[in-house]
């Protein structure tokens, strides 16, 4: 199996059946959309990394650890890429104990092919927009790690819509101080003002 690069996959397909694999890795290619298999639940795990992206087709039975068990591997390693577990016949009731353990979806064998692949790309849409949001919160995080704790103090009250007169007051300094720290705190953050600033913490759920 090649090395799979981080970013370099839209979707991981774990299946035991190398007729399996090989289909759905050329209908996805016929979309435009990067694939990668994996012969067993061993296999992909091995790969597997909180860097990794992309929607994971997990067959549920598979040779050596199960689909239920490696979905239960991932969700405990805190893997949230959206799962689709495939099944076969009279597995609707394993599906949906993989459902109440954070798969997203099943589809059961015989699958029809553009059921699956419009599923896909509607999963992998939430995936970017859960991607956007990680790095969002994460660059969120960096900019307030360069507030210093005044400036914080001046954030929160800010958010809060005090005015620059309240502030100076609520923290016992000049008002040109807080001016000072208010021109600070919109600058390193990024926004204008202090309704922009009360958006992107609301947003971000600080």
């Amino acid at each position: 199996m090649s090395e799979v690069r981080t970013g370099e996959i839209d979707v991981h397909i774990v299946d035991d059946e190398e007729a399996i694999r090989d289909s759905l890795a050329w209908l996805f290619a016929s979309r435009g959309i990067r694939a990668a298999c994996y012969a067993s639940g061993e296999d992909f795990l091995e790969v597997q990394t909180a860097g990794l992206q992309g929607v994971i087709i997990l067959d549920l039975r598979l040779g050596g650890i199960s689909g239920i068990e490696v979905l239960e591997r991932l969700v405990a390693a805190g893997c949230d890429q959206p799962v689709v577990m495939l099944s076969g016949h009279g597995d609707v009731p394993l599906a949906v104990a993989a459902l109440k353990r954070g798969a997203m979806d099943f589809l059961e064998k015989p699958f029809n092919d553009n059921q699956l692949v419009d599923r896909i790309v509607e999963l992998l849409a939430i995936e970017e927009a859960r991607q956007a949001a990680r790095e969002t919160r994460l660059a969120l995080k960096d900019r307030l790690a360069t507030l210093s704790d005044r400036e914080r103090e001046v954030m929160e009250l800010l958010i809060r819509g005090r005015l620059n007169k309240q502030i100076a007051a609520d923290l016992g300094i000049a008002m040109r101080t807080v001016e000072v720290h208010r021109a600070r705190v919109l600058e390193k953050m990024g926004v204008r003002n202090g309704i922009e600033l009360a958006a992107l913490m609301a947003r971000s759920g600080e």
